[in-house]
């Protein structure tokens, strides 16, 4: 945002009001480009891992951006403005060069709207009344779709998105005037800073750019294979991912608990795992971790070991709210 809001000096009181009630996080560090034009669908074909011709006005796709090698350069989400008008948010300001090479010469305007807007997210079970309070009306917003609305006079996009695991809400808004309303909010939610983000993001299973995508990894063993149109267009990276489909991955992302010391002889024979994300688990108590194990021990109840020195058991993914029912409470 343009100024500093808050001092953010508990976490685990952050994590635990966003999961109680509501929590108000600044999530505008990440990136945030415009691809307009009569080609603009084309664009997003060859950068992007999903179909998007099903991808209406008002809705938000959830999608891959892959190096040659079929390695994640980065997850990202598209949201359709128009059939020739998308908006693309990444995790990384710095993104906009590998976007731009994608769109070079393919007749589409390129825009990097980073620093005129600011995101700013609700993120709770009382979001939805948080933001109806202010918008004079319920948010009419579902899961993976936006709108525009009027918000204490200032005009703001409103998506409906959880990093948290939770029902909750991104709105896009001008960046000079995102601290007025993060003022406004903050007299109905707990100001939060990416400590306690960082917290839910785990337990929900939500990888992290800087974390997960650290060192190269497939969708594949992301268990994100999902993401994956395997139709007639030719994606970046879609050449490989043909051959590492056939393949199978070699490891896989797992979650990780129960961590316990254990003399070298006892980790000699176990199958081994590499913690990516490391926290104290605010909702659930105790360690959680995401990490990558070897593929044949990517099953719940498994022991593994931790960099020779630890074992763990690796568990399913989300710790918190296995069916992932809560962001979708109000469908």
């Amino acid at each position: 945002m343009a100024e500093p809001v808050a001092l953010y000096t508990d976490a685990v009181a952050e994590h635990l009001a966003t999961r109680a009630s509501c929590g108000l996080f600044d999530f505008s560090f990440m990136s945030h480009f415009e691809i307009a034009g009569q080609n603009a669908r084309a664009v997003l074909d060859r950068l992007q891992t999903r179909n998007l011709a099903g991808l209406a006005p008002g809705r938000i796709a959830y999608t891959l951006l892959l190096r040659p090698d079929g390695t994640v350069f980065i997850d990202a989400t598209v949201w359709c403005l128009g059939p020739e008008r998308y908006w693309l948010f990444t995790g990384r300001r710095s993104d906009f060069a590998f976007v731009a090479q994608a769109a070079q010469g393919q007749g589409a305007a390129l825009r990097d709207l980073s620093s005129a807007n600011a995101v700013l997210a609700l993120q709770g079970p009382e979001s939805a009344r948080v933001l109806e309070r202010h918008l004079g009306a319920p948010p009419g917003v579902t899961y993976f779709g936006f709108r525009g609305a009027t918000l204490a006079g200032l005009p703001v996009t409103v998506g409906r998105l959880g990093y948290s695991g939770e029902l909750g809400y991104e709105l896009v808004v001008p960046a000079d005037a995102a601290p007025a309303l993060w003022r406004t909010l903050a007299g109905d939610a707990r100001e939060c800073g990416f400590d306690a983000a960082n917290t839910l993001r785990v337990e929900s299973g939500y990888i992290l750019f800087a974390n997960e995508l650290a060192q190269p990894v497939n969708p594949f063993e992301l268990g994100l294979e999902r993401l994956v149109s395997f139709d007639a267009r030719a994606f970046a990276g879609s050449g490989a991912l043909w051959e590492l489909r056939w393949r199978g991955p070699a490891r896989r992302l797992v979650g990780l608990a129960g961590f316990a010391p254990r003399d070298s002889a006892s980790l000699a024979h176990r199958p081994r795992a590499k913690v990516t994300s490391r926290v104290r688990s605010p909702s659930l108590g105790g360690e959680l971790a995401l990490g990558f194990a070897q593929a044949e021990a990517a099953v719940a109840g498994t022991v593994v070991a931790i960099s020779g020195i630890e074992l763990a058991r690796v568990c399913r993914l989300p710790f918190f709210d296995p069916g992932r029912v809560l962001p979708r409470r109000l469908e």
